[in-house]
C-alpha cells in the first residue's frame, strides 16, 4: 500500500522558518515528480513546489525566494524548507506523487498524504 506522510508542520511566528518532510513507503519514488500543495481554510487547493525525476524545481510565484524543494532518494523523502512565512502560508501542506509526468495541477498527482497544518501567528 502507497503512503505519503507528511510531518514537520506547526505553530510559527513571521519572519520564522519550518521545514516540512514527506516520507513515501509502498514503493520507490525516486523516478518520479513530487509536489507540494497547501489548502488555506475556505478556498481551493494551490500549487506551491514540484521537483522532477531530474531534480528541476518549480515554484509558485508566492513561495519563490522564501521555499526550497528538496528530495533525498535514498530516504524516499521530499522536503520543503519554508524561510520568512509569512500569515498568509498558513493552510494545511499536502505531499503528493505522480505516476505521469506531475506539473502544477493537482490533477497530475496520484498519490497524497494527510496533510499538515502549517499556522503563522504575526
Amino acid at each position: 500500500q502507497v503512503q505519503l506522510v507528511e510531518s514537520g508542520g506547526g505553530l510559527v511566528q513571521a519572519g520564522g522558518s519550518l521545514r516540512l518532510s514527506c516520507a513515501a513507503s509502498g514503493r520507490t519514488f525516486t523516478w518520479v515528480p513530487m509536489a507540494w500543495f497547501r489548502q488555506a481554510s475556505g478556498k481551493e487547493r494551490e500549487f506551491v513546489a514540484t521537483i522532477s525525476r531530474s531534480a528541476t524545481t518549480v515554484y509558485a510565484d508566492s513561495v519563490k525566494g522564501r521555499f526550497t524543494i528538496s528530495r533525498d532518494n535514498a530516504k524516499n523523502t521530499v522536503y520543503l524548507q519554508m524561510n520568512s512565512l509569512k500569515p498568509e502560508d498558513t493552510a494545511v501542506y499536502y505531499c503528493a506523487a505522480s505516476d505521469g509526468f506531475g506539473g502544477t495541477r493537482s490533477n497530475g498527482y496520484t498519490y497524497w498524504g494527510q496533510g499538515t497544518q502549517v499556522t503563522v501567528s504575526l
